[in-house]
């Protein structure tokens, strides 16, 4: 069984790209199942529901991270979407899901969990190693492909969920970065880990920014507001996943990097 992982999506070109791309991206790897991390396609800051409708025509579920509020009337949105989830280390209180079991093509079930880093990050969010074990013990037995979108910032945090999670989850693939790393590897237990799959974004960008208004804020230490990078070549950073669906062992975690050119 193969299954697709896209990085952050940002802004409109992001978004464009990934459906452009991500049907071909399908067929060529023979993927069942496609998750996207979506929490940069609003304008480089959250989520819509409009964006959401968009990237749901292509992928199977979207996840999201620490800037999943930044839309105003998202929170109202977001019920009405039950292959969107946000970070499960959220508090309680706060609308959405931050997991999901889903049924694949084949007819399969994938579970999608959400998490949140706490290293470095902005937001305040519950321990995600303690809620990574909550959810797992809350699984139905027969779900046996789960798949852990971590959106955090340091790749140490990252790898050590992928080490506390061997053996228990399909994969535990990083988000957040805007930058793939080269650290794909399956865990002795079975464990896909991948501590960034990158961006889908501008290839001239910096994180997917216009380039002068980052090298302003950088140089002048000044407030600079940081418009998406929508011109250009887009760059789709992922990875496929290859797994046994039967014991959701992962046998394999290919990232992947491709141009498109939009018209």
């Amino acid at each position: 069984m193969n299954l697709i992982f896209l990085g952050d999506v940002v802004g409109k070109g992001g978004r464009n790209a990934v459906k452009k791309l991500l049907p071909e991206l399908r067929r060529e790897f023979n993927a069942q199942f496609a998750v996207i991390n979506g929490e940069n396609a609003a304008a480089g800051n959250g989520l819509s529901g409009t964006c959401l409708t968009e990237l749901l025509t292509v992928a199977d579920v979207v996840t999201s991270g620490d800037h999943t509020w930044d839309q105003k009337g998202f929170e109202s949105e977001i019920g009405q979407f039950d292959r969107c989830i946000r970070p499960a280390n959220f508090s309680a209180l706060q609308p959405g899901r931050g997991y999901g079991i889903f049924r694949h093509v084949l007819g399969g079930e994938v579970a999608v969990i959400s998490l949140l880093g706490k290293v470095f990050m902005r937001d305040s969010a519950y321990c995600p190693f303690e809620t990574a074990e909550r959810i797992l013990s809350e699984l139905p037995s027969r779900v046996r492909t789960i798949l852990v979108d971590f959106h955090a910032e340091a790749t140490s945090e990252k790898l050590a969920m992928g080490y506390f999670l061997d053996g228990k989850v399909t994969a535990v693939i990083g988000t957040h970065t805007h930058v793939q790393t080269a650290d794909a590897r399956v865990l002795p237990g079975g464990t896909a880990v991948l501590t960034d799959a990158g961006m889908c974004g501008a290839e001239t960008s910096v994180l997917g920014r216009e380039v002068d208004a980052v090298l302003k804020k950088f140089r002048t230490g000044m407030p600079v507001r940081l418009p998406v990078a929508e011109s250009g070549p887009i760059r789709v950073d992922g990875a496929v996943l290859a797994y046994d669906g039967g014991t959701g062992r992962a046998m394999s975690l290919t990232p992947f990097s491709r141009i498109v050119e939009l018209g």
